[in-house]
């Protein structure tokens, strides 16, 4: 069953999600009224009810839900992209992640999520006010318990951590090598998020250069299935180019 306090959301059959923190409380869900937080703390996830004459379904959400849900500011990477970073970082519970740029906080979230309970994610970033966004989305999901960030310049700003994981999300990644490499442990993983093809030139060749194994870049594009009674056919639109990533690990 749901705990109070815990964030839930509730969908309608247009797929419409309705937000909310469980209390015993009485609830006011705009669109949908005032509800007994009562009907919905005893519920099981996936349970159906009915609110206002609407039928709905309660669900606890995943990462993809989370975000989905965020507050945004700057371009958020997008969970096709996220979900490949912790594969090929091999980003698991207990690991401790540098992640640099944080935009709106959407790869911060998939990142915590992977390393929670017992591992952590410390964020330098250029702009305060995607700190300030970022830090606003995780405190509503309950994230930010395991996160510490930093306002500065990643090309010189001290950073004091051992990292498994180094997670780039700025234009110019290859400039701050020097001063963040020593923050990733012997046999870390590196990724960098990078828009333009000339950028992951650049990225690639530094990182071949400071001998790191298994350097590659890929971009991931994803296309939607049609699915419908007597026929199925692709979409006719798909999320194409978001940006290429690269990737290396770290020899001694």
């Amino acid at each position: 069953m749901f705990k109070e306090g815990e964030l839930v959301f509730l969908i309608d059959l247009n797929g419409k999600k309705h937000w909310l923190r469980v209390t015993k409380s009485m609830l006011k869900i705009p669109s949908l009224g005032i509800v007994n937080g009562d009907n919905i703390i005893n519920l099981e996830d996936g349970s159906e009810l009915t609110i206002a004459g609407k039928k709905l379904t309660v669900f606890r959400p995943g990462t993809i839900d989370l975000i989905e849900s965020l507050n945004r500011g700057a371009q958020i990477i997008t969970p096709k992209d996220a979900a490949s970073i912790l594969f090929n970082c091999d980003i698991k519970t207990g690991d401790v992640v540098l992640e640099i740029g944080t935009g709106s906080g959407a790869l911060t979230t998939a990142l915590i999520s992977a390393v929670k309970p017992k591992g952590r994610v410390h964020t330098v970033e250029l702009v305060e006010k995607n700190v300030l966004i970022t830090l606003k989305n995780l405190k509503r999901t309950g994230l930010d318990e395991k996160w510490t960030y930093q306002i500065g310049d990643a090309r010189n700003v001290k950073v004091s951590i051992l990292a498994d994981a180094l997670v780039m999300d700025i234009p110019d990644p290859e400039k701050a090598l020097e001063n963040l490499l020593p923050c990733l442990r012997n046999g870390g993983r590196i990724c960098a998020y990078i828009p333009n093809t000339n950028q992951v030139e650049l990225i690639v060749n530094a990182l071949r250069c400071r001998n790191f194994y298994d350097v590659f870049s890929l971009e991931i594009l994803q296309r939607k299935m049609e699915v419908h009674h007597g026929g199925v056919r692709p979409a006719y639109e798909m999320l194409g180019h978001t940006g290429y990533l690269v990737f290396g690990r770290k020899r001694s």
